[in-house]
């Protein structure tokens, strides 16, 4: 996550940038959700994800511009050897499955298990079971899923990205919350420089969007602690 006054498209000056990541098994709806969510799209004929890719949007927040960079990977074994740097600097992650297959859901402890070996102490968590729409196919009962994310303490959505359903405010969720954890460290921190008479800054993962690297003088606060 960065802090800083980088600016997007059109001049527009970004406040913050948020980088969620997007897990789960191969074929449970992560690549549709973020078209969805990015770009208002579904598409039936996609297929799977190889690799890592991410796509952005710009959205506004208690009055700031947070820029949300949504990282997608493949859920397959084989790409696993990307794991470090997919989580690296990651303040939020929508840890998806499929509501139709059990066996998405039963793979999700492993998936939190390591999200949390490689991610920050503090990130954002937000269970989804995806595909909602197919409610007559339904493999995963909601309260489950509902009784897993208590007891881990993740927030949790059922989401149709077919329908577009939740899928807007289950990444809204997670980002409003990733500021509102933001905003109460950096009123720590003015809070500790002012009494100090130095700043404090928080430790975290500076994350610098292609064509938003701030000029070098300036300087961007990291506001998510390990």
């Amino acid at each position: 996550m960065s802090r800083g006054g980088s600016h997007g498209e059109l001049g527009q000056r970004i406040d913050y940038v948020f980088k969620v990541v997007l897990i789960g098994d191969s074929a449970v709806g992560k690549s549709q959700l973020l078209a969805r969510f990015a770009r208002n799209e579904f598409n039936l004929d996609s297929k799977a994800t190889i690799g890592v890719e991410f796509q952005t949007r710009t959205l506004n927040i208690d009055k700031r511009t947070v820029k949300a960079q949504i990282w997608d990977t493949a859920g397959q074994e084989r790409y696993r050897a990307v794991t470090s740097a997919y989580y690296r600097g990651a303040v939020g992650a929508m840890l998806v499955y499929d509501i139709t297959k059990r066996q998405s859901f039963d793979h999700v402890a492993r998936w939190l298990e390591e999200l949390r070996g490689h991610a920050d102490n503090n990130i954002v968590i937000m269970l989804i079971g995806n595909k909602s729409d197919l409610g007559t196919l339904r493999a995963v009962p909601t309260a489950d899923a509902k009784e897993f994310a208590e007891r881990e303490n993740l927030f949790f959505m059922e989401t149709s990205a077919l329908e577009s359903v939740n899928v807007e405010s289950a990444f809204t969720t997670v980002l409003t919350e990733i500021y509102r954890i933001v905003s109460k460290k950096n009123l720590v921190a003015n809070e500790e420089s002012d009494s100090s008479g130095s700043s404090s800054l928080l430790k975290g993962t500076k994350i610098i969007v292609p064509g938003q690297e701030p000029p070098p003088a300036s300087k961007a606060t990291c506001c998510m602690s390990s």
